[in-house]
């Protein structure tokens, strides 16, 4: 199936929303998007998962690597928007304490 990103660049940010499923074949795509935007000037990099209904390990190695450049660029780096699946899949894996996550990507391009 893949997936689908949509850029919406604001001032000193940027959202990224994600529709369809992350997985292995899609997870590349993902990193590709996310990668150039750590090099840019963008304080905070939203990354809205309201539309991903399953994210496997590959999709969330893809996020703990953008966790990881996001301290080395200084920019923040926050999800939003978990679906119940994908909230599930972060519970388990003991990640909500370790990524910023906001209810709403408003939220999150604010606090």
């Amino acid at each position: 199936m893949g997936i689908d990103l949509q850029l919406d660049k604001g001032e000193d940010s940027v959202t990224v929303t994600v529709s369809g499923d992350i997985d292995m074949s899609s997870s590349t795509k993902m990193r590709d998007v996310l990668t150039p935007l750590f090099q840019k000037d963008n304080k905070v990099i939203v990354v809205d998962l309201s539309g991903v209904g399953y994210m496997d390990s590959s999709g969330i190695a893809t996020l703990v690597e953008g966790l990881q450049w996001s301290h080395n660029s200084k920019n923040k780096f926050r999800l939003a928007a978990l679906s119940p699946g994908v909230k599930d899949v972060f519970e388990i894996a003991r990640l909500l304490t370790v990524f910023e996550v906001f209810d709403t990507k408003e939220q999150a391009l604010v606090g």
